[in-house]
């Protein structure tokens, strides 16, 4: 819809600038127009004088109203014409802040015409002061002439006797706008150094015209958004490699050093352009040569979840050097979440394993988690017993995990997992794979040699060929040997 124009309010004549200042005796400072006419199909302007009182001007673009080539106005309480230079109010797609302070009001800039054909608006503004305020968000180029006057500090340093220090104050109120420096023919060196400070472009004062001005602007318009893309893409890359650094360090270090045991895993996020998910896990060894492992599951792929799979892993391995397993460790475990999940109703799940000295058994505790997979040579692997799975944690308070006592032998290899791996489609239906399809398909596996981080790898491929792409939950996978 049209924007309606308030009747008692002329158009600013900051954003043309061409009629003479109106002496303070003058009257309203208002313009009429012709009669019949609505106030948006009559923009005549005129320069104000900068010790008379004015209100900010109100940008009512884009305009629909039409109108023909340039009106002669009379200023009100004056009785002089003048002539408009925008010549109507029709919609434009430039508009340009020229900040000069020529006293004798005459243009230093030309008719202006886009690409289109269509007038360029041009407000102008006699100092930093009025710039401020005419600065809004639809300016997209700033004209500055550099013999404008530099501001009075009063500080005697440096600043006070920069030539360039107007260039250098529009530059910080502006960042984001494009800024077209204005000198004379015989400066051409003062301009280049505008340049370097980190204008657009130069031109000399004295050799515009409406042509060239009109290119370097949508020049200096697009180098500036080119420049800022760059900038934003360069800032994007720097952020994604520092998240990326911040992720790598949060993903787990195994402590395995003097045991017999080999490890590998494998570790993929469901969100994408992420390195960590809710998914985590853990391995370390304590004084006695007990291993333990762990594997856990928290609702939800946010970054929020990652944090908080971030920090159960460092409270599980903390707590393991502590000495503390089973049921105590994982009470404690719950605590935690407790204290720092961001709703009642996030919860996690998690399968923790401790292998004693010899290698030969296992403590078992299950928390709402999937059960291992154990395979041992000439046996077909298998899921270890889940009757006593225990809640996931988070879900009861004061719930207990009763632990298990697994025997393993002399030469196996045990699997974690997250649901992940056995929740992908299967096909273009419904069908998931479940435990029992990824016990065969591991077993496949395993009788074609696989083993390691072989295995590891030839599982996740196939799951997510499976899924027809990627999968929409965390992946993670750790593997323990032991050979005889």
């Amino acid at each position: 819809m049209p924007v309606p124009v308030p009747r008692q309010r002329a158009i600013p004549a900051v954003e043309c600038g061409q009629a003479p200042a109106a002496s303070p005796d003058s009257g309203p400072s208002k313009e009429q127009a012709p009669p019949g006419t609505h106030p948006a199909e009559n923009p005549t302007t005129r320069r104000e004088n900068p010790t008379e009182k004015r209100e900010k001007p109100t940008d009512t673009s884009p305009d629909t109203s039409t109108g023909t080539d340039s009106r002669t106005g009379t200023e009100a309480g004056t009785g002089r014409t003048h002539t408009d230079r925008t010549q109507s109010a029709a919609p434009t797609n430039l508009t340009v802040l020229l900040i000069e302070d020529d006293p004798a009001g005459s243009p230093i800039v030309p008719d202006l015409l886009d690409q289109a054909g269509k007038p360029i608006r041009v407000r102008t503004a006699r100092n930093l002061t009025e710039a401020g305020r005419l600065l809004t968000d639809d300016v997209h180029c700033i004209l500055l002439d550099l013999a404008l006057s530099t501001p009075a500090h009063g500080t005697g340093d440096a600043e006070d006797h920069d030539e360039l220090a107007v260039l250098r104050h529009v530059l910080e109120l502006a960042p984001r706008h494009a800024v077209l420096a204005l000198t004379s023919s015989s400066d051409a060196e003062r301009g280049a150094e505008a340049v370097a400070v980190g204008a657009q472009d130069y031109l000399f004062r004295d050799e515009l015209d409406g042509r060239l001005l009109s290119r370097a602007i949508r020049y200096a318009v697009e180098r500036k958004r080119s420049d800022s893309a760059e900038r934003r893409l360069a800032e994007g890359r720097l952020r994604a490699q520092e998240n990326r650094r911040l992720e790598r360090g949060l993903l787990p270090t195994p402590l395995l050093a003097g045991s017999p045991l080999r490890f590998a895993a494998r570790y993929r996020p469901g969100r994408s352009r992420a390195l960590l998910g809710g998914d985590f896990y853990d391995v370390v060894r304590t004084p006695d040569g007990t291993v333990h492992a762990m594997i856990g599951d928290v609702c939800g792929h946010g970054p929020d979840e990652a944090a908080l799979g971030v920090e159960l892993r460092i409270a599980w391995r903390a707590l393991t050097l502590a000495g503390l397993c089973g049921d105590e460790l994982l009470g404690t475990l719950q605590q935690v979440l407790e204290h720092e999940r961001s709703d009642d109703e996030i919860f996690a799940t998690l399968c923790a394993v401790d292998i004693s000295p010899d290698g030969r058994r296992a403590g078992l505790c299950l928390a709402g988690h999937p059960s291992p997979l154990l395979s041992r040579p000439g046996e077909p692997a298998r899921l270890l017993p889940y009757d006593n799975n225990g809640p996931a944690l988070g879900l009861l308070p004061g719930a207990r995990w009763p632990r298990m006592q697994v025997e393993l032998g002399a030469e196996w290899s045990l699997m974690l997992y997250t649901d992940g791996l056995i929740e992908g489609h299967v096909g273009e239906g419904r069908e998931r794979l479940g435990q029992d399809g990824m016990v065969e398909m591991v077993r496949r596996q395993l009788a074609e040699g696989l083993a390691g981080e072989e295995l590891l790898r030839a599982t996740v491929n196939e799951v997510r060929e499976l899924n027809g792409g990627e999968l929409a939950d965390d992946v993670a996978v750790v593997l323990l040997d032991r050979t005889a």
